[in-house]
This record gives C-alpha cells, structure tokens and sequence, in this order.
C-alpha cells in the first residue's frame, strides 16, 4: 500500500481528520469554548456544598432543623486550665485567681460572648486538677479563625502569669487558624508543583520543549474550562473545594496521558516512514479512538461517586467526569490541528544532553522486549508468579479497618493543639467533641417538654453514655433547644460510637421520644463519622456494581470480545486489592509507615476506599485500553497473536511507562503533605499506578493472553447483535502467518 494510504472509521478519526483539514477553526473553537466557559462560570459563581446537605440520617435532619429555625451556631472555645505537677486543684487560692483571669482576659477582647466559669457549670475533673472556661466567638462561625488571635494572644498571657498551670485554648477557631497557618499552603504547594513535575518528566521523555509543552497545555486548558463548568454546574450540583482539588489532579493525569498517547503514536508513524498526513490519520484512528474508550470508561467510573448519596462525593465525581470529559474532546480535535499546524516544529527546543531513548525498530522499548521475551517463553509461569505476589500484598486489605481520624491521628505530634485534645479528653471524655442534641417541639417551654429534656439529662449520665457535665441550650423564640452530652470514650471512636447508640436507641426513646411532636435528631462530630460511615457502606454495593457493569459492557463492545472484556475487569480488581493490601500494611499496621513519612494510625479514612476504587478503575483503563487496542490493531494486521501482544506490548511501554512516571510523581506529592488523610491517597494512588503499569500490564496482561491464545477474541454469535464500536486499523504490510496459528480475528 501506498505511504499515505489509510482507511479510518469512526469518531475519533473522522474529529481528526476534521481538525487536520480545518486547523485554525479547531484551534478557534477550543479557545473560545475554553474562555467562554471560564467567563460564564466566573460570572455565575460557585455554589459550594451546605453542611446541612452533606450527609443524610439524623445529622441531616439536625442541620436542616438549625437552618429552618435561622440559627447560627457559634464557634465554641474552651480553655483548660490544669495542674502541671497535680499539687494545685481547682479549690485552691492560685487556681481560682488564674480562672478569673482567664476569664478577664477574654471577656476584655472583645471578640467573644457567653463566658462561663467552670464554678458556675461544674466543669471541673473528677480529680479537681483541671477546668474548663467556655465561650462562644463573635460574628460568623466560618471565619472565627480569621478574629481568634486576640483571644490566642490574651490566653498566653495569663499562661506566663501562672507558671504552675497550663492554660491552653482549643476549639473551632482555633484549631482553624492553627491549621491554616500549619497547613494552609500545602495543598496549593501541592497543585502548583504538579505541574512543573509532570513537565520535567514529559522533557526527559521527549527531549524537546515543543512537544514537552503541549500536554501540560492541553491539561491546563481542560483544567481551566472545567472549573468554569463548575461554577455552572454548581448552581444544579454544588460544589466544594475538595472536589476542586481532586479535578485537578485528575484533570492533569488524564490530560497529560491522553495527549501523550496521541503524540507518541503519531512519532512513531512518521519515524516509519509515512507523511505527515497519514501518520496523523493513523494516530487518530488509534490512539484518537483509544482515547475515546478510555475517556468513556474513566468517566463511568467517576459517575459511580454519583452513586454514593454523599453531597462530597457527588461534587467530587462530577467535577472529575467533566474534566476527563472535556479533557478526551480537546485530545481528539484541538491536538490534531495543533500537531498539523506545527509539523516537524514540535520537535523545536531540543534539550542538549537529552537523546531520544535508544529504540528497536518501530519504536520498540528495549528492556519491555526482554522482559516479555521471559513472560511469553513461560506465561503460566509468569501468571503465577505475578498473580500470587499481588493476591500477597492484597492479603492485608481483609483486615481494612475504616473511619474518620481524630484530630490526633490525622496530625500526630505535628500540632501543638493536638496535646491539647488529648489533655482535654483525658480529664473530660468527650468533652473536646461532646454529642448534640437538637430538640425542636411546637413549644420548648411547656412543662412535658422540660421534663423530658430534664430526664434525657439525668438518664444520659445514668446509664453510662455520658460521665457529663450535660449542658442544655435553649433557643426560646425559635423552640428549639441544643443539648451537649460529653460521649463515654472521647477520642476513641470505637467507644464513643456505643454510647453514641445508647443516647440514640435507649436514652431518647425513655425520655424526650414520649412527648407528641417533638424531634430530637443527635449530631456532632462521632455522630457525623457514624452516619457517614453507614451511608458510605450502603452505597458501595451499588457503586461497585455500577462501575463494574458498565465498564464491562464498554469493553466488550469496543473490542467485540468477552474474554477481553472479562481479563479488564479482573486484572483492574486485582490492581485495586493491591492498592487497598499496601495501604492497610502501611497506615493501619505501620510497616514501612516511616518510609514515607508516615504514621501508623490504626485505620484508613472512611472516605479513601471507596474513592480510590472510582478513581483507579477509571484511572487504570487508560493504560489496558491503550495496550490492548495495539495488540488488538497488530492481530487484525495479519499478525499471530503471540506476535501481536509481543508488538503491543513492547510499542506502548515507552508511552505508558512515561505516563505512570508522572502519575505518580504526581500522586506522590500529595503524599508528602501533612495531614495523614491526604498521605493514604497519595501513597495509595502511586502505588497502585506503579503497580498496574508495570506488573499488570508488563507481565500479568501479556502472561494471560498468551495462555488464552485465539480464544482472546471470542465473541459468542449471539453478541452480534450489540452495536459494534470497534474501528478499522491503519495499514501495514501483512506479516506471515505462523502454522498452526492462522485463524482470522473476526470482528
């Protein structure tokens, strides 16, 4: 066939083909579609998620109770006053005059209301050696933190008048600020350096800037685009900044590996000869339709966190389907114009000392061809091998304990207002983050109703779910009224889980349930992680099953094969269980938990599960989709399929192992942050990246469709109904037929 000869079909290739005829329009309306979108979203603005719509169950209905009735809580502060050495207590002369100071000192900043002594509230430890001051602050319970540094600073001055006592504050405000100055930048740290990361590597892999700069800009536009879509999107589905975060994180994994693909396949068909026209053809026929598969398959999975219920993950599973969405569009028709606008200029800005890495004909990596001239010598072997060091590191995952981490587990020694939380808890379990009761009757002060709150009081201490004090809080004008129960196990969430459901299943029920029309709903914080916990529970069922199913169907109808359809599957699985056996070794069991900077904390954050299953299914897809549409091009070219996977393999390791470098050099960045929570994702990203792009798609994929042979390609005749999504292949000459191995693919 001739050098420009080519047969195209499908969307992919005829978006190319349309882009490369038509380049500066293309490049026009990706410009304007991406300002556009930029400039309506600015203008419409961002709807965040409200707290009150984060979750559902009882902490829900507290939330919509507070909001129905106009209230704003204040953020609460309490100061501890404790005996360093335990000599003085709380009946003594210098304990009490350093109680009045306190409370001096806080009342006179001015930011802060409802002091009360620990005197007047009896929030004093059993053992008389600590106290608690308590307040509210001024004005809007979000921004405490900006106006608690007068407080901070009145404190700490007391504190230096009372040597023989520790006076420390903690409280939303606080640990705010405390936060914020600790930890604010790590997360922007984190998303700038994202970036020059992924071009640093992108310049070693194709040692040209031109052709370095393009995927980081295709990312960058999507990116940009997509936030702007957020701030439409969010006036239906609010967003939040966490989904912000994970948008650019994906938004750059896939759009660097999308772009990456195309660009290196339409490399190496000009290195084999062909013009510029046909090698860009090919590479939209390809690449450009591999992209599409995957783009599709990552963005079922994404909208499996639609699935959840939970308003967090909803936001965070739509921001990120959009900007893969957005990000496959701009690969298939803005990549193509600008590859044909630049010709040979994309290899403009050569970096001296970087030579193209050392390839076998037709841009065959040297050391994949050695290793899977082993895999293939030996597949069984290989399968094995591979399979069981893998099912081996999942082993730990049965083991998974999830929740949500305390103050002290998600920060460790890193905080000083964690020694705080501890002391507090010590001397008064549950205090630092005692349950709430909101209780809303037709008229909070009728005599059944004091009763009852009066008998929930009484009854929460007696039966063990609280060693108390338990405050009440009346809202007379609105008939509602907040009662504070300090929960039996503090910080132990196991522990002030069970007297959680002992408020909820007995204490309420015997008392404030007796009385017609009263609601009684019970939140705060372990009331929030128990109800997250169930509702992320309920839902993994059908999430699973969600993403499972449709990736299936998406992969039998692109490769009109069930064997293939059913190895993705299974091998994406096996990746994930990997992911999830790491994790539980490092975090919950503390192996090699110092090895990057961590922590053993006992437990995974409830969240990251079900998260990184959504994220990595969709995520891996990118990687098997890519290989095996090469393997599946090379098969329908005449080739053996042994040949065929020797050939896919071997030509997409270059490109895939590039791409999981910068995943995760990227992942690996957020493991370096702070926060405990953010270290799980990012070790658990990388190294289920480094995993599924070496022993999955290096030794596991190629092992197995060596042992399957020609039935890799079996498409039962009653399949043939379904729509046929495959495409036709770019030319090649034929290669022999081997005998004994000379069935045709059919498709």
């Amino acid at each position: 066939m001739g050098n420009g000869d080519s047969r195209v079909r499908g969307l992919a290739a005829r978006a190319g083909g349309w882009s490369a005829r038509h380049r500066w329009a293309a490049v026009g309306i990706w410009v304007l579609f991406v300002v556009l979108a930029m400039g309506i979203g600015s203008a419409a603005g961002r709807v965040d998620v409200e707290e009150s719509d984060q979750l559902k169950g009882e902490t829900h209905t507290a939330a919509q109770i507070i909001d129905d009735a106009g209230i704003k809580e204040p953020a609460g502060e309490t100061i501890l006053i404790q005996s360093k050495d335990g000599s003085l207590k709380s009946t003594d002369a210098e304990f009490r005059s350093a109680v009045t100071a306190v409370v001096t000192a806080v009342n006179g900043t001015g930011r802060v209301t409802d002091v009360t002594s620990p005197y007047d509230t009896k929030t004093i430890s059993k053992d008389g050696r600590s106290a608690l001051v308590q307040f509210d602050m001024r004005g809007d319970s979000d921004t405490a933190g900006d106006r608690v540094e007068p407080v901070l600073n009145a404190v700490a001055g007391v504190q230096k008048a009372h040597g023989s006592l520790r006076i420390e504050e903690i409280g939303g405000a606080s640990m705010a600020k405390q936060y914020k100055d600790a930890f604010g930048d790590d997360f922007k740290k984190a998303e700038y350096s994202a970036v020059p990361v992924a071009l640093g590597i992108l310049l070693i892999a194709f040692g040209a800037l031109v052709a370095a700069l393009l995927p980081v800009a295709l990312a960058m536009t999507a990116i940009i685009a997509t936030m702007g879509l957020m701030g439409i999107v969010s006036h239906v589905q609010p967003m939040s900044d966490t989904a912000n975060s994970v948008m650019l994180l994906v938004g750059l994994a896939v759009g660097v590996d999308y772009c990456l693909f195309y660009l290196r396949r339409e490399r190496e068909e000009r290195e084999a000869g062909r013009d510029a026209g046909a090698a860009l053809r090919i590479a939209a026929a390809t690449s450009g339709r591999a992209i599409i598969v995957s783009g599709v398959t990552v963005c079922v999975a994404m909208a499996g966190m639609l699935f959840t219920g939970l308003a967090e993950f909803e936001a965070m599973g739509l921001a990120s389907l959009m900007v893969v969405a957005v990000a496959m569009v701009g690969s298939v028709t803005v990549l193509p114009a600008l590859l044909s606008l630049l010709g040979e200029r994309v290899e403009k800005g050569r970096i001296p000392f970087l030579r193209r890495r050392s390839r076998r004909g037709n841009g065959e990596s040297r050391f994949w061809t050695a290793v899977l001239k082993g895999v293939l010598a030996k597949p069984l072997v290989s399968v094995l091998v591979a399979a069981g060091a893998l099912l081996a590191i999942a082993a730990p995952a049965v083991g998974m304990k999830t929740e949500n981490l305390t103050l002290d587990q998600e920060f460790g020694n890193s905080l000083p207002i964690v020694g705080t939380y501890n002391r507090v808890n010590d001397a008064f379990p549950g205090g630092s983050e005692p349950a709430e009761v909101v209780v809303k009757a037709k008229d909070i002060n009728s005599p059944e109703v004091k009763q009852a709150l009066a008998d929930f009081k009484a009854e929460a201490v007696s039966s063990g779910a609280s060693l108390g004090p338990v405050d009440i809080k009346l809202h007379d004008a609105q008939n509602v009224a907040f009662v504070y129960v300090p929960l039996v196990g503090g910080s132990d969430q196991d522990k002030a889980a069970k007297s959680l459901e002992k408020l909820r299943d007995e204490v309420r029920p015997a008392t404030l349930g007796k009385v017609d029309g009263v609601q009684a709903p019970i939140t705060g914080q372990v009331a929030g992680s128990h109800d997250f916990n169930d509702q992320l529970l309920g839902s993994v069922v059908p999430v699973f099953a969600f993403v499972v199913v449709f990736a299936f169907l998406l992969m039998l109808l692109s490769f009109r094969s069930l064997t293939v359809a059913i190895t993705s599957i299974v091998l994406n699985l096996l990746s994930v269980g990997a992911a999830y056996g790491i994790l539980v070794a490092v975090f919950q069991h503390g192996w090699g938990a110092s090895l990057v900077g961590a922590e053993g904390v006992g437990a995974i954050v409830t969240w990251l599960p079900l998260f990184l299953f959504v994220i990595l299914f969709g995520l891996s897809m990118d990687y098997h989709v890519f290989v095996v549409s090469r393997i599946r091009e090379a098969r329908l070219r005449g080739r053996t399929t042994r040949d065929a996977i020797q050939h896919g393999v071997v030509t997409t390791a270059g490109v895939v192992t590039s791409a999981a470098i910068i995943m995760v050099a990227v992942f690996a960045i957020f493991g370096t942050l702070s926060m405990q929570s953010m270290k799980q994702m990012g070790v658990g990203l990388a190294a289920a990246v480094l995993i599924d792009a070496t022993v999955i798609r290096g030794v596991l994929l190629p092992a197995v469709m060596a042992l399957l042979g020609e039935r890799n390609w079996y498409f039962p005749k009653w399949l043939n109904r379904l729509p046929d999504l495959t495409h036709d292949e770019s030319p090649e000459p034929v290669a022999p037929e081997v005998a004994g191995e000379d069935e045709r693919l059919r498709v």
